[in-house]
């Protein structure tokens, strides 16, 4: 389970006991064309990449971009694939590969289906549950896990921080994976014995075919706001690409969650059986009326109490060990979709109420401070909307003022920065602008444009700009007290940052404990891998180099 050599990427996992399939019935499966001779020849799996080949796999060739993935049939042959599996164009390129080619209409979208028959994921896998919307989808997949493994079971988590398998933690690469990758990944935890997997479900996935062959048991819905225009030309297409997680060839049962406006019609349009949640302290519609209630109880630094109310007088409550209401949303989301999969009411409450919930949920509102001095929290938020819940729940827990350090990503959604740097600036007492992502475009347009957005909204509010971000949480440390609050959003727990199209180790959270740390602040023993030795900062930033 090692990385390609030379990749700086995670692993993709296969199972120990690979599969043998026949690639003759393969073809006979799926109607497609035989080039060449499949007489004896056995797959053990199957892969999109070239980077993610094993030998005696087959691999898919369809057309992306800027080429064709046919072109590399010749190095794939070479590396150990058994057979190619791509369209008639494909069939055409690769011809002279020296491996029989299975020829069928539209590759991309038979993956799925090829992937569930060659690691026959379509029946026996554990239980299957299913969170999308904009923002939540990883809170709410780390909650189900966290509750499950204090019910005793073996868990499996997808999400866009890491996956888990019974225990091991692998850092992810992409929100959902490919399907290949994916069924790969779900006949590896079942053979390590997992019983129920939480998996992150983004509109990306739903689109690409990236859960294509899965059935989930339970599908959740947490919300939908501004985000991922540069992949859907408007709200409305970005909704719709929801939809079908919603229907019977995708999920046997769903939750919606009613505290933003389109989760009314995510509930009225559900094609399978829906029970409704919604937290009034958020909720975008006070006549929002569900079969669900959450009430916050009690917000603190370490917690957010809360009630959850619901049919035949049922109720419990529980902490999440998180701040904001948000997250007692996204966490009475995940107990009601448990009982949807058949959890008995009673063990719930029995784990529950009264109690934490034990969930680690990485780069969530995680607060890297210790017990004196400012509490700086660091979070992968990264909308408008993610901004204005944080921001908000930061306040309410915190006595002193706010400082808020944020970037945005390079090459993707442009739309939202303005937005973003509005929302920013009006929950803040004090604003710093810096670098997160860059990507291939200009870092020095990235941050004009949020500080655009927050100068439009608030004149003469105080607004800094810094780069590199290792100096803007510096300057935002020299400028807190006891009392105060950081919030850094953008980062999260990711521990790199991709300038140019390169992962450079960076960590904000070990960043912000230095920082502390240099201002005479105590800092606890970090909980996460540090990306670069103590004592060692990046000093120079590649971003800032642009010209």
């Amino acid at each position: 389970m090692t990385a390609p050599t030379g990749s700086n990427l995670p692993p993709v996992l296969r199972p120990a006991r690979p599969p043998q399939r026949p690639l003759a019935e393969l073809a006979a499966r799926f109607g497609g064309e035989v080039r060449g001779d499949a007489t004896g020849v056995v797959l053990t799996g199957i892969t999109l990449a070239t980077a993610d080949l094993r030998a005696g796999e087959a691999f898919v060739a369809i057309r992306g971009v800027n080429r064709h993935g046919a072109e590399f049939g010749a190095a794939v042959a070479e590396a150990g694939a058994v057979a190619i599996v791509t369209d008639a164009a494909g069939a055409d390129i690769a011809a002279d590969a020296g491996v029989p080619i299975v020829v069928v209409d539209n590759p991309r979208a038979l993956l799925g289906e090829l992937s569930a028959w060659v690691y026959d994921t379509a029946e026996n896998v554990p239980v299957l549950l299913a969170t999308t919307g904009t923002n939540g989808k990883t809170s709410v997949s780390h909650l189900l896990e966290g509750i499950l493994g204090q019910l005793g079971v073996v868990t499996g988590l997808s999400s866009t921080a890491e996956r888990h398998i019974a225990g091991e933690i692998i850092v992810s690469r992409l929100t959902t994976p490919e399907a290949s990758e994916f069924h790969a990944l779900l006949a590896l935890m079942r053979e390590r014995g997992v019983e129920a997997v939480a998996v992150e479900v983004s509109a990306q996935a739903l689109s690409r075919h990236r859960v294509d062959g899965i059935v989930f048991d339970v599908a959740g819905f947490t919300n939908l706001t501004h985000d991922h225009l540069d992949d859907y030309a408007d709200m409305r297409e970005y909704f719709e690409a929801k939809m079908p997680l919603f229907r019977p060839d995708r999920a046997r049962r769903a939750v919606v969650c009613l505290d933003s406006p389109y989760g009314a019609e995510v509930a009225a349009r559900s094609e399978v059986p829906t029970v409704t949640i919604t937290t009034p302290a958020i909720a975008a519609s006070a006549e929002a009326s569900a079969d669900w209630t959450v009430e916050i109880v009690d917000e603190r630094q370490d917690g957010t109490e809360f009630t959850l109310t619901g049919p035949e007088g049922r109720t419990l409550t529980t902490t999440v060990p998180v701040i904001g209401r948000h997250m007692a949303a996204n966490a009475g989301l995940a107990i009601v979709m448990l009982l949807e999969a058949g959890y008995a009411w009673e063990r719930l409450v029995a784990t529950l109420d009264g109690a934490r919930i034990d969930a680690h949920l990485p780069g969530r509102t995680q607060r890297v401070s210790g017990d004196r001095g400012p509490a700086v929290y660091v979070d992968f938020g990264h909308s408008p909307d993610a901004f204005e819940k944080t921001l908000a729940a930061v306040r309410r827990v915190t006595p002193g003022k706010v400082v808020m350090v944020f970037g945005a990503d390079g090459d993707r959604d442009k739309t939202k920065r303005l937005d973003m740097g509005r929302t920013a600036v009006e929950g803040s007492d004090l604003l710093i602008v810096t670098d997160h992502h860059p990507r291939h475009e200009n870092p020095d347009d990235i941050r004009a444009t949020l500080v655009a957005g927050a100068r439009a909204a608030q004149p003469d509010a105080e607004i800094l700009e810094f780069s590199p971000p290792e100096r803007a949480i510096e300057e935002a440390v020299a400028r807190v007290g006891e009392g105060d609050a950081i919030l850094w959003a953008g980062p999260g727990h990711q521990d790199y940052r991709d300038i140019r199209g390169v992962r450079t180790p960076y960590s904000a959270r070990e960043l912000s404990r230095r920082a502390l740390r240099a201002a005479g602040w105590p800092v606890p023993e970090p909980s996460w891998p540090v990306p670069y030795p103590e004592g060692e900062t990046p000093l120079s930033d590649p971003a800032r180099d642009w010209r």
